[in-house]
């Protein structure tokens, strides 16, 4: 984490340096060509007033000798510009960069430049009174800004200057810029350095133990009452996992204890030979609520490690209803109560064994919880709220304090009335953790001594 804050910190200012570079050489460049458009346009007002105040005489433009020798002597004095003197009709009278000058007795018109009557500063001089542009010369192979000038005599003076030079400067400076940037560089390692060891320090000395305890920045507060809050969370479940692990040495020692006993007072002959069945159907009762018991673990295992292979499909909840009734008929026939099964047929995509598990478990708590002679109502249908599957029954009822409880784990209302109906009191944990991987909502209604009702939500 420090290695990349301070490699983050760095690389930010790498590029804010790049960035500072590119802006001050445009900064630079545009400020040095304002200044070059300035002195050109400035000479160029100059030369155009020596010229206008110069008398040619009429016979101005029948000799070029003179002209030529009036402009080549204000050229002199010029520094670095290109000056052309182009007459009304477009032909040039003097170039500064090589036109044969009229005083050697050569043409006015010299065929090697044409004429300059097409160039954009020049169409605007004659129209506004002055023009200027900036493109690569035909002539001089680079860059120039050209600027002219409209002449009292109905002449244009043309004067440019090259601009290579400026894109020159920022290049100048590039070696004082890299050995600002490799000192600045050798500073920003160290402060990111430093300044990163000094925020990460607080993080590096959290107690994790007591997040809450700790004196740190304000914007972790909500990781330390994350951490707190999963704190407390671990220390729920480890200590429900110590309490599961009890109370399933308890609920295994229980059974085995009573079949133990059993086998070991007919291994010994002390039971008669009349007695040997009911013996033998205790042992058997025992066996089978230890192998039920069994099998409620590892289903609970299974769904807290998320290990259901089965897959989903669809499936009417009614009709699995109806068969589950049926394979209670005779547990509630013994009891004498009587299962009322109302509602419509409802299709749902779930897990059918687990929804078989989870209506089973409900109407079975019903049935072994219930009065003699009482009744358990299953209605399945929809609702404005969505499909909802509601078991109600006559019996003992649950206190509403317990409302919460009864989905823990071996926790019973009635230990002695569980321990006769033989269940192992992970029935309801087992219908918690299937409607909550198909999210579903449990309520609970009940009035003890009045029975409970069940529903689910889906």
């Amino acid at each position: 984490m420090q290695a990349k804050i301070q490699k983050s910190m760095t690389l930010t200012f790498l590029i804010v340096l790049l960035f500072s570079y590119v802006l001050i050489s445009i900064l630079i460049y545009n400020q040095n060509l304002s200044f070059l458009k300035s002195n050109v346009q400035q000479e160029a007002e100059l030369i155009a007033f020596a010229i206008n105040e110069t008398e040619f005489g009429e016979d101005f433009f029948e000799k070029p000798t003179e002209a030529a020798r009036v402009i080549k002597g204000l050229d002199a004095v010029s520094l670095d510009t290109r000056i052309t003197y182009i007459l009304r009709g477009g032909e040039i009278i003097y170039d500064s960069l090589g036109v044969n000058p009229g005083w050697q007795g050569a043409p006015l018109f010299s065929a090697a430049y044409g004429t300059r009557q097409d160039r954009a500063e020049v169409m605007d001089a004659w129209e506004t009174g002055s023009g200027e542009a900036i493109r690569s010369s035909e002539t001089t192979n680079q860059r120039m800004y050209y600027y002219a000038i409209l002449l009292e005599n109905g002449s244009v003076l043309r004067v440019a200057r090259g601009m290579d030079n400026l894109a020159l400067i920022a290049l100048r400076i590039l070696p004082y810029i890299v050995g600002l940037f490799v000192i600045m560089m050798l500073v920003v390692w160290f402060l990111a350095r430093w300044q990163t060891a000094r925020f990460v320090r607080p993080i590096i000395d959290l107690n994790l133990e007591n997040p809450l305890e700790n004196q740190s920045y304000a914007e972790l507060q909500p990781l330390l009452e994350a951490i707190e809050e999963k704190n407390r969370a671990q220390d729920l479940i480890t200590e429900m996992r110590k309490e599961f692990s009890a109370n399933v040495s308890h609920e295994l020692k229980t059974p085995l204890t009573s079949i133990s006993g059993y086998a070991e007072i007919m291994m010994n002959d002390m039971v008669k030979h009349k007695d040997m069945p009911k013996f033998s159907a205790r042992i058997y009762k025992e066996a089978k609520r230890l192998l039920s018991l069994v099998d409620d673990i590892i289903k609970l295992s299974r769904l807290d490690e998320g290990k259901i292979e089965a897959e989903k499909e669809s499936l009417d909840l009614y009709d699995l209803s109806r068969e589950i009734i049926s394979r209670l008929a005779l547990q509630a026939e013994t009891k004498k109560v009587r299962i009322i099964l109302t509602g419509e047929p409802v299709e749902y995509y779930g897990i059918r064994q687990l929804l078989d598990e989870m209506i089973y478990n409900l109407c079975e708590n019903a049935i072994k919880y219930n009065q003699q002679r009482g009744r358990v109502y299953v209605w399945v249908g929809k609702t404005l709220e969505g499909i909802k599957i509601s078991v109600s029954d006559t019996g003992i009822g649950i206190s509403e304090t317990e409302y919460e409880r009864i989905f823990e784990r071996f926790y019973r209302v009635d230990k002695s009335h569980s321990k006769e109906s033989g269940g192992t009191g992970l029935g309801l944990s087992i219908v918690k953790h299937v409607a909550h991987l198909h999210n579903a909502k449990i309520s609970v209604d009940s009035t003890l001594g009045h029975g409970t009702k069940i529903e689910i939500r889906f």
